[in-house]
């Protein structure tokens, strides 16, 4: 489910480079370099943008990056601090796990997906990633994941329940798998 897209200005954001990578061109004088730079901007409350930005210059590249990721904010939801339930979204050949985790558990998460799941503002989460590695490709894999997340209030809409009625039987639910 596409999420709708936030104006940045009215957030305070912070920003975080996930990776910098430096590309260069063999030309006949010898190499031209450039850099480009994988951006994650969030407010710690549920808000979170990607970015990428290519440059010259780093702070250039970061700046783009930025004003990529500004342009792309979109809005999580989340139970308490963690996440409402569990996704697994692929990007490109990278696969990211998302699971909730209980109070405490803190972010369990590789490279590319700690930097996203942070900055959203999620303390505790478990998560894998499988397939490709490439920073890049985690990251859009984890934001897609955390966009596609909906609240059990949006669930139970969908279903013609109320909340509560939804909430019960997920544990309904877990406490007959626990037994068997």
């Amino acid at each position: 489910m596409a999420q709708k897209r936030i104006n940045a200005d009215d957030l305070e954001l912070e920003e975080r480079v996930v990776q910098i990578n430096r590309v260069s061109k063999v030309v006949k004088g010898g190499r031209r370099f450039s850099f480009s730079t994988v951006v994650v901007v969030g407010d710690g409350k549920g808000h979170i943008g990607v970015g990428m930005g290519k440059a010259g210059e780093v702070p250039e590249a970061i700046r783009k990056g930025v004003e990529a990721a500004k342009k792309n904010v979109i809005r999580i939801p989340l139970s308490n601090t963690t996440i409402p339930h569990d996704i697994e979204t692929e990007f490109s050949s990278a696969r990211v796990r998302l699971l909730p985790a209980a109070p405490g558990t803190g972010v369990i998460a590789g490279r590319g997906v700690r930097p996203v799941v942070e900055a959203a503002g999620i303390k505790d989460i478990l998560s894998k990633s499988y397939g490709s590695n490439n920073p890049v490709n985690v990251v859009k894999a984890a934001f897609k994941a955390l966009s596609e997340l909906t609240s059990l209030e949006e669930q139970a809409r969908m279903r013609g329940m109320t909340p509560h009625e939804l909430h019960q039987r997920r544990v309904r639910a877990a406490e007959a798998q626990e037994a068997s």
